[in-house]
């Protein structure tokens, strides 16, 4: 049989069974997979329509923060604003914030004042939120009354179900002593339930609880999806199930195309094995493709150990242990480029070990010298040899009153040596465990995982930064946080290295204040977050007025070895280490000044971890 009736034999088989395996995949892979779309479409809905609820509900307790955090609310719980209720208790400032109730309560869960008293409504809270002029005894918030927590949920009324949420009642300045809570609520109407499933672009029903299903759960018909959602109130039991019905057309339009797919994929393939057919043959398509195919698994493995082991002697064969000879060089170089740079990056993180250790290493070297003359103060012998004299008595009155006083002023000399020491052992222990964190920080990037990253507040962690830097540069400057500092919310970054950047910037500061010849100087620490390239970046500027940066050094500053101090205390480590720290988790640090005398200034750029929000709170 000729090659030329073997190829046609084998692309025949080859061409039924793809039809074959079209079907089949058609049949059980292509359209459950749409089908899984639409059940997949229609619970992200009922998600949208839960978290549209939740916001709602967030967006409630605000407005309940702002009712109770009000100097006049605080007042009127206090007895000494009783006009606070016929002033403010108006249709008119109710419904500008579409709210339906509004309730006063103390400490004890007595109602102090309700809406329903002066407006005149439909809707009671008897049951549900009041029993008898007073939270009910079961009522779940009522543990929270007296604490600062603000709570939201639903409940059942007379009207249907609405939404609640409290808080504690302030003096205006969100300080203070509790009052009791402000609860206000707002009724989920027909109407409110229509504009929520608008919002959330979903045909959202709302379905009797007692017919529903208790757990959230989808139910297929033939041309619709439909998803019910059980809802609970504060008292964990069911009060209201909605339902999103989603027409199920991405099935429909899979379908579809599936179908005009199949027949151009029939069509194609009929045109492109006839051609396969005409230009190609066995002798060429055979090492041509297992050329191929082991060219591909190197690109997609990385196995530069595979081999083709080519004996043919044709020019095929040639190509191939032409091949296998590349690769061999690239495995080569690649085991020599990997062993270098570990090499390297062993040597540099050795330099930047010992330079963070060193600079936390002086400040606890200082504080145990201040420990060891605070203790050789302490006249121990003399309080031992008086201490001896007054037990074997003999001495006249005037002289054992001498010694007792003596022992007396003594003794506290002794407590207040013992206060001050125990407060330097508390910086010692401090000290000693932000070392522990570096060396575990380097220790997880010796064995390369990638950085821990954790949620921190920028004030926070220039306090830790301080905790770490010698005492000679805390005392010669001043660090002051801008209100960004403190107004930018947790972040998350490697905590444990912008500590350690942060540390050697402040000392650089110091340093930089002692060159220019005053005592004592300032450090200016503010932060923003960016957005760039689709990723929240957090922005880090220290700003000090010391002796400043000439502009050809700005471009140096970080380079390895380079310093303009002097190499007897300073070796060009620091700042180069910085760089490269900041480099390794994928940021970016550069230096800008006026000139010699007018100060400089630090700029770190880190990009924030996924998940955590970079908000101003």
């Amino acid at each position: 049989m000729s090659i030329r009736i073997k190829l046609l034999a084998s692309l025949a088989l080859l061409f039924a069974t793809l039809i074959v395996a079209a079907i089949v995949i058609q049949l059980q892979v292509v359209m459950p997979s749409f089908a899984r779309l639409d059940r997949d479409h229609a619970r992200i809905a009922m998600k949208r329509v839960h978290l549209a609820i939740q916001r709602d509900l967030q967006t409630l307790e605000v407005d309940a923060t702002d009712w109770a955090n009000w100097g006049e609310v605080y007042a009127f719980a206090q007895g000494r604003n009783p006009a606070f209720i016929t002033t403010n208790f108006t249709r008119t400032a109710l419904d500008q914030i579409q709210i339906d109730s509004v309730l006063i309560v103390d400490l004890q869960g007595r109602v102090l004042a309700w809406t329903g008293d002066v407006i005149p409504t439909k809707l009671s809270l008897q049951g549900s939120l009041v029993d008898g002029g007073a939270l009910p005894a079961n009522f779940p918030w009522r543990k929270d009354l007296g604490t600062d927590h603000a709570v939201n949920g639903l409940v059942r009324t007379n009207l249907g179900v609405m939404m609640i949420a409290g808080s504690p009642i302030l003096n205006g300045t969100g300080r203070g002593r509790p009052r009791g809570m402000v609860i206000i609520g707002r009724l989920l109407t027909p109407q409110r339930l229509h504009d929520l499933g608008s919002r959330t672009q979903s045909n959202l029903q709302a379905v009797n609880t007692a017919f529903a299903p208790a757990t959230a759960t989808l139910v297929d018909s033939p041309r619709t999806m439909h998803v019910y959602r059980a809802f609970d109130d504060i008292y964990h039991r069911p009060v209201m199930t909605l339902r999103v019905d989603v027409p199920r057309r991405i099935e429909a339009s899979g379908l579809a195309a599936v179908r005009y797919a199949s027949v151009s994929i029939i069509v194609v393939a009929i045109i492109v094995l006839a051609l396969v057919v005409v230009l190609l043959n066995n002798l060429v398509l055979a090492p041509l493709t297992r050329m191929t195919r082991h060219a591909v698994d190197v690109g997609e493995s990385a196995d530069l150990c595979a081999r083709l082991n080519s004996t043919d002697p044709d020019e095929f064969g040639q190509l191939g242990r032409e091949f296998d000879r590349m690769v061999g060089k690239l495995a080569d170089a690649r085991r020599q480029v990997v062993d270098h740079s570990f090499e390297a990056g062993i040597a540099e993180m050795a330099k930047g070990v010992l330079h963070n250790l060193g600079n936390a290493l002086t400040p606890l070297g200082v504080r145990a010298g201040a420990l060891t003359k605070r203790f050789d103060a302490v006249p121990l012998g003399d309080l031992e040899r008086a201490a001896t004299e007054l037990v074997r008595g003999g001495a006249d009155a005037s002289r054992q009153s001498e010694l007792a006083q003596f022992l007396e002023l003594g003794c506290a000399h002794v407590a207040a040596m013992l206060r001050e020491s125990r407060v330097d052992l508390d910086v010692i222990r401090r000290q000693a465990d932000s070392m522990h964190a570096a060396l575990s920080e380097h220790l997880r990037t010796a064995s390369r995982a990638g950085p821990v990253l954790e949620t921190v507040k920028l004030s926070d962690l220039v306090s830790q930064s301080l905790d770490i830097v010698p005492d000679s540069s805390r005392a010669r400057l001043r660090i002051a946080a801008d209100e960004s500092l403190n107004a930018l919310g947790p972040v998350r970054i490697a905590r444990t290295a912008l500590r350690l950047v942060l540390q050697n910037v402040i000392i650089n500061a110091s340093e930089a204040v002692r060159d220019a010849g005053r005592a004592s100087g300032t450090l200016r620490l503010s932060a923003e977050v960016r957005r760039e390239s689709d990723h929240d970046q957090l922005h880090v500027q220290a700003q000090d007025d010391g002796v400043g940066i000439r502009p050809e050094h700005l471009d140096r500053i970080f380079e390895k070895g380079y310093t303009t101090k002097s190499p007897s205390t300073n070796h060009g480590i620091g700042l180069h280490w910085c760089a490269n720290a900041i480099r390794a988790l994928g940021g970016r640090i550069w230096a800008t000044s006026d000139g010699p005398g007018r100060g400089a200034a630090i700029h770190v750029i880190l990009p924030l971890g996924d998940g955590v929000p970079s908000t101003a709170i």
